[in-house]
């Protein structure tokens, strides 16, 4: 097997990602490689595309599958691979005694890399596994130089548990950590012009706000087609292929997956987030628990948590997972049967709120293309949320600001993310409910700094008489920026 890998063309993004395995490949030690990620995203397609298929050894986990019928599987495997026929194993020792037996046979001039996928569905209850695998790496395959140890699965929390935090004989052994993210607007364009799509960038906007640049979901899509009849293909045809998605896409990665989804769920109803507190208020978790709830859904990119502005030791929580949202929206309690509902229904009031909602959340992921389209980069700043209840007393409405950008050079942007077919319009009325909203601010949090208005629209704000209290604006194409 060559060792000199090209990265393939169909391949979009992950440039870090392949620059670190193609460094595994040079390295002039063994390397234990996790690639870590959500559901979709790619991890098996990175792996499988970086080295052609061409492995030593492959394996694939088997979901909900006995011990035995696993080490079955795992003897078929090596005699694939060895061509030697293979014994009943009788636990996960005997199998990675026989893999050590099969790789000792290979040339010693080059990396032997080895891929065991879905890992966390081998490590049934009871089992051996993680033992095993210890003894594997330490007993032999850390003591060469010429292994790389390819370890991927979706059940994130498992892979933290058990591999990044484990305490026991893999302590300190993961060589090299890659974690796969959702495509930014920028790899979603690419993606589409690979296929020569006639999709606009006004339309991959709309196409990002139900698959969040989920790959595998980006696969599905026909993208010759319009985008109201891809969403119309996708989630309400007979045969929808994403319609049932949401079915799946807990209970495969989480056990006590009913507390995970108390939590998404309670997320859902609270679009601007809740703090931890609230949280195990609405849904009776707590404590330790609770914790490892909220960091494991962190992990697989379900939810995000922010900072609170003038409270940096408080964090609000947001349900971020684009699928999810619109799945609650459009489909979770949906009785219709019109297989072209969303072509059908295009003015709706409800899909024109969701839009401006999913753009703000787009725009709260791009935070880094709106800082580099304002020119300040080069600047430190912190990106958070802030609100505040009224105050009845002193008969000063409550408030809220979905993204502030604080600079380390004193001043702080109030974004504004408004989505809009054309050139956004500021009316008398909003002109002053936002100096109005500005003066609440500046005097509950007390601020000395610098606050301006910052606008985030698909086009622009239209000049007249009320944009004068526009700072500063990023549009639609900025987001697009790598």
């Amino acid at each position: 097997m060559e060792n000199t890998v090209q990265i393939p063309p169909v391949l979009i993004g992950r440039h870090d990602e392949c620059a670190t395995l193609k460094e595994c490949m040079a390295s002039n030690r063994s390397e234990f490689v996790i690639v870590c990620g959500r559901r979709r995203i790619g991890k098996t397609f990175l792996v499988d595309q970086f080295f052609e298929n061409r492995y030593d050894f492959s394996f694939v986990g088997k979901h909900k599958t006995k011990t035995q019928t696993q080490l079955n599987y795992f003897a078929k495997a090596i005699q694939k691979y060895s061509g030697q026929k293979q014994k009943t194993y009788a636990d996960w020792y005997d199998a990675f005694d026989a893999l050590e037996y099969y790789l000792e046979t290979l040339p010693v001039n080059r990396k032997k890399i080895i891929f065991i996928d879905e890992m966390p569905w081998i490590d049934t209850q009871r089992s051996t596994f993680v033992s095993a695998l210890e003894n594997f790496w330490n007993g032999w395959a850390n003591r060469r130089y010429d292994i790389v140890l390819i370890a991927s699965g979706s059940a994130t929390s498992w892979m933290a548990d058990k591999l990044i935090d484990n305490q026991g004989g893999l302590h300190n052994r993961i060589t090299r950590r890659l974690y796969l993210e959702p495509f930014t607007l920028s790899e979603t364009e690419e993606y589409f012009k690979s296929f020569d799509s006639p999709l606009t960038r006004y339309d991959i906007l709309q196409c990002y706000m139900f698959t969040g640049g989920i790959p595998f979901y980006l696969s599905l899509m026909n993208p010759q087609m319009s985008v109201a009849q891809n969403i119309d293909m996708l989630f309400f045809h007979k045969s929808a292929p994403m319609r049932r998605e949401y079915d799946e896409l807990y209970s495969a990665l989480f056990t006590h997956v009913d507390s995970y989804i108390k939590v998404i769920e309670i997320l859902y109803d609270h679009k601007y987030g809740l703090t931890k507190r609230e949280i195990s208020k609405a849904t009776k978790l707590n404590g330790t628990f609770l914790n490892t709830v909220l960091n494991n859904l962190e992990l697989c990119d379900f939810i995000e948590n922010f900072e609170l502005f003038g409270k940096k030791n408080t964090l609000v929580y947001r349900l971020v997972d684009f699928y999810t949202l619109f799945y609650f929206k459009f489909i979770a309690n949906r009785h219709n049967k019109d297989t072209e509902w969303w072509s059908h229904n295009l003015d709706d009031a409800g899909i024109r709120a969701w839009m401006g909602l999913t753009f703000e959340l787009i725009c709260m992921k791009h935070h880094k293309q709106i800082k580099k389209a304002l020119g300040i980069s080069g600047i430190g700043t912190s990106v958070s949320t802030w609100k505040c209840l009224p105050d009845t007393e002193n008969e000063i409405p409550g408030a809220q600001i979905d993204m502030l950008i604080e600079r380390s050079d004193k001043v702080i942007h109030l974004c504004e993310m408004k989505f809009s077919e054309q050139e956004y319009s500021i009316t008398n009325e909003y002109e002053m409910r936002l100096r109005k909203r500005m003066g609440i601010f500046k005097e509950r949090t007390k601020t000395k700094e610098a606050v301006v208005h910052t606008f985030v629209t698909t086009f622009g704000v239209g000049q007249g008489k009320h944009s004068s209290i526009v700072h500063s604006e990023v549009t639609m194409d900025d987001l697009f920026n790598s």
